[in-house]
């Protein structure tokens, strides 16, 4: 695996409910930083990982978008915000 993916994989898995398939996840839609993520829209990158994917992706991919633009972006989040599922809809 190419160094600077690797890095930016390790980067990713830093964020609360990131694993490696997610970490794969952001790679794949294109993003390259923490710093690129906290710009993005989490609806949007979710409808992008579906039509990737060809499928709909379970909607809790969605709620993790949520938290890991929301910790990319702020500086000292909100712990009970750090939890993926505290983005549920």
């Amino acid at each position: 695996m190419d160094s600077e993916k690797n890095f930016i994989l390790k980067e990713f898995r830093t964020l609360p409910g990131v694993g490696k398939a997610v970490a794969e996840d952001l790679w794949n839609l294109g993003i390259r930083s923490k710093q690129e993520l906290s710009f993005k829209d989490p609806e949007i990158l979710y409808e992008e990982l579906c039509k990737l994917q060809g499928t709909r992706v379970d909607r809790c991919m969605l709620y993790v978008f949520r938290c890991a633009v929301y910790v990319s972006a702020t500086e000292l989040p909100d712990p009970e915000k750090m939890k993926w599922w505290s983005w549920k809809d």
